[in-house]
Parts: structure tokens; sequence; C-alpha cells
């Protein structure tokens, strides 16, 4: 996420559909300056392999970024068998090539059910979680391998699209956090074989589908004024969460960053509205007051 003065002051979300071949980050800045906001942020990283869905917030909407870190992903992938790599996919050096027997229906069937539901999960080395603030890629490409913990993550459903020239063609949805170069090579060790992610598409975010994703020459091909047209509002992605309209002192006071009390909802976060305008974002205390926690500038 970055931010700079030169630009226009531009709140919302665009779903960008990613190519493969450019790292998060750079298809971020292309929208960026087609758009030329002075603000942005994408919202969970794509491998510069990967394609599908990214959601890029711009000025305000950045601040919503981090509760649509937590939403469920569904992906499809290409999981190449026999194949080994440094990185977990074929971008990466090959360390090792195994012969690949034709697995019965049943065997295959026997190896997803074992990785649906809660598994534990070693993150990659390639993979941009820190180590005393570096980066895992970062010391992964200077040959350095840190013992990395499993992590609890949920495949909530693990569907077989095809089998063919010793490729898994697979449909996963999942938690937060779920590497799926991890679940191939995870894949591999079971069967035997070793596996590697030689496709990737992601293809749902929460509730956002791939459907309505532009690509970025569509966006390219657009007027400033199409693409404005372009963005979602800033608490899209917030929809789920209970909503609270408060009148002109009550706005006011939230404004200044003080508690009010309310009544007749249940405790946690929720949204906050003045005359149909996005506040941002509230928690419900166990006493009845409302706390303000995340504030929009969106008037």
């Amino acid at each position: 996420m970055g931010k700079r003065t030169s630009g226009l002051d531009i709140t919302g979300i665009i779903l960008l559909d990613k190519r493969t071949g450019v790292s998060s980050n750079q298809a971020l800045q292309e929208v960026r300056r087609l758009l030329n906001a002075n603000k942005a942020g994408h919202t969970g990283s794509l491998d510069p392999l990967a394609t599908g869905l990214l959601p890029l917030c711009f000025g305000e909407a950045t601040k919503v970024s981090s509760y649509m870190l937590d939403d469920d992903k569904c992906y499809q992938v290409k999981v190449q068998l026999g194949v080994i790599t440094d990185t977990g996919d074929l971008e990466g050096a090959v360390l090792e090539q195994r012969p690949t027997p034709e697995y019965s229906a049943s065997q295959i069937s026997a190896c997803l059910e074992h990785f649906t539901g809660s598994i534990a999960q070693v993150p990659p080395m390639y993979s941009a979680l820190k180590f005393h603030g570096k980066k895992l890629y970062e010391l992964a490409r200077a040959g350095i391998t840190i013992e990395r913990e499993p992590r609890s993550v949920e495949i909530y459903a693990l569907q077989l699209l095809a089998y063919q020239d010793h490729c898994l063609y697979l449909e996963v949805l999942c938690s937060k956090g779920t590497y799926i170069r991890s679940l191939a090579e995870d894949i591999g060790f079971y069967l035997g074989c070793g596996a590697s992610v030689a496709e990737l598409r992601r293809i749902k975010a929460g509730s956002y589908d791939i459907a309505g994703a532009w690509q970025i020459e569509q966006l390219r091909a657009m007027s400033h004024t199409e693409l404005l047209q372009c963005l979602l509002p800033a608490d899209a992605p917030l929809a789920a969460m209970p909503a609270l309209n408060l009148d002109a002192q009550q706005t006011l006071s939230v404004n200044f960053g003080q508690r009010i009390l309310i009544s007749c909802l249940d405790v946690g976060m929720v949204r906050l509205y003045n005359n149909d305008i996005f506040l941002g974002l509230g928690e419900v205390l166990p006493n009845g007051q409302l706390a303000p926690k995340r504030l929009f500038n969106l008037a």
C-alpha cells in the first residue's frame, strides 16, 4: 500500500482479473496510474504465476482491506504430479522428477478426502511471511531456510475437475492463510510422486466472483469517467455486518472519537451511517455503548 499527493483522492474498489507474469503490486500500480489515484492497496497477494480475482482498494477503501484479507477464497489449480521444485510451482528450479503411475479414482478420492477439513500446513519458504523483519522469500533467494511452524487452515471443499496427462485439475474452497502451493506439495507427498502447481486461478474472494472482475486491457481502453464507474463503494465488502444509522448529534460525537449509548443491537462490529453516508466502523460493547473503531471520510 502506498500514498502520494500529486494525483486524485479517489475512493472505491476495483475487481481486477490479474494476468500471469506480474506481481500483485505491479498489477495494482498499473490500475493506480490509470486512475491517477493518490492512495492504493490490494487485498491478498497472488503469485506472479497466478491469475484471477484481485480486489484493489483506493483512497478510504484501503481501510477495509484488512477485513477482506479474512475472507474465504476459491481457486482452480492445475497440479503437476511427479515434479518437485524449490518454490512449489513450475516457475521454480526443479529439484527432483519422479515416475508417476496412473492413479485410480479411489486413490485420488482418498487423497482429496484426506486434505479436506481442518489441516495443518507448513507455509512455503517462498512466501511473504516475515522472520525477524525479512520476508521468507528474500531469505530463500539468499539460500537460507528457516524452520516454519505448521498452521491450521480449513479446506471446505476439494473437488476434482479432471485428471489427465499426470495432472490433477482441482477446485479449492479454503480459509484465509491457505497456501495452494503447500497443498499441492502435500498432495504429491501423499501420493508418493511429488507435485507442484502448474497453473493457479483465484475465482472467488469473500462475496466477490471473477465474473465481476476487469482485465487490464479492458481498463486501459476506458476513459477516466468510465474507470470511475467501475469502482465499487468502500463499504461493499462489509455487507455482512449489521448497519446502524446515526442522527446528527450521534454522528458528531462519533466523529470526535466519543462513545455513545445505543440500544437494540447485539455486541460486535457494525457499519455506521448518517443519511446513507458511510461513516466507518464501530463496536457495540456489552455495556450498551458504541465505540468508534475505524472512521472514513467519504462525505
